[in-house]
């Protein structure tokens, strides 16, 4: 039976991103060589040192959007890879949840950043939080609605927005909302069918500067000929070449940053001085 698309004309994963805990959501990805956080790693960990030095603030605060399990703050906080995430997981099949959470909140050791996850998904959350791979989480849509009293208060703490292949399924609405509370920075990875530029110009008149940084970014494998036939097709519409990236089996990304008061074009150079290991 086919699995079925969603409106973007990717596959429909949604029941990985509801069960109680991460196993299928790894044992899923794996076989796609799903890796978009491992190539974030090192640009997000670049970003936090730099807001940390020019903000003088020693353990900032980052909001995940669209953060699923903690899967960016686990690689973060538990100094791990995806390829030993993926071992981890496909290694507890006999574990308890209890048990399992047991284990993961072991392998965290990094204190220095504190981390709140967003996402619509509150078993996800659950896990994440139990895990201790995030300290707070925000359950919410904001792009059907406005954050609550308490979800404000917790937005108006962060100091840096990062995500990893929502932005497209989440538009300037909520990042926008995000923003009016404390004008974090931001650095987002965004497939390459979706335009980034209606979120720059929205950002753009809360006085941010966007700047794109140079190369593009393994996000996962097709999952089937039809997903790959469909990516293309929009890709197409939206006047984007895919020769030698998607037409290749594999959906990419490039990565936004945005700043206020114009400093994100330095930020952006010092990333682009990071080494590329995420082409082919």
């Amino acid at each position: 039976m086919a699995v079925p698309l969603d409106s973007t004309g990717k596959i429909n994963f949604d029941d990985i991103y509801t069960a109680p805990d991460p196993r299928a959501f790894f044992g899923t990805l794996r076989p796609l060589d799903y890796d978009i956080p491992q190539q974030a790693k090192a640009y997000f960990a670049k970003l936090i040192d730099e807001y940390r030095a020019e903000a003088d603030v020693k353990v900032p605060t980052v909001l995940d959007l669209g953060c699923s399990y903690g899967v960016n703050a686990a690689l973060h906080r538990c100094d791990t890879s995806m390829e030993r995430l993926y071992d981890h997981y496909a290694s507890a099949a006999s574990l308890s949840r209890d048990e399992l959470i047991a284990r993961d909140r072991r392998m965290v050791e990094d204190d220095t950043v504190r981390f709140i996850g967003l996402d619509a998904s509150a078993p996800a959350l659950d896990y994440a939080l139990a895990a201790g791979f995030i300290d707070e989480a925000i359950h919410a849509d904001l792009e059907s609605e406005d954050p609550t009293d308490e979800q404000r208060a917790l937005l108006s703490e962060v100091d840096i927005v990062i995500s990893t292949g929502c932005v497209g399924y989440v538009t300037e609405k909520t990042l926008v909302r995000i923003a009016r509370e404390n004008r974090p920075w931001m650095a987002h990875f965004v497939l390459r069918m979706f335009s980034y530029g209606p979120v720059a110009d929205s950002l753009g008149e809360l006085d941010y500067e966007t700047t794109g940084v140079e190369g593009v970014f393994r996000q996962r494998k097709f999952a089937s000929a039809e997903e790959q036939t469909q990516i293309l097709d929009n890709l197409s519409v939206a006047g984007v070449d895919p020769r030698g990236l998607e037409d290749g089996g594999r959906l990419y990304a490039r990565l936004f940053v945005s700043r206020p008061n114009g400093a994100a074009g330095g930020l952006a150079s010092a990333l682009n001085a990071l080494p590329l290991r995420d082409q082919g």
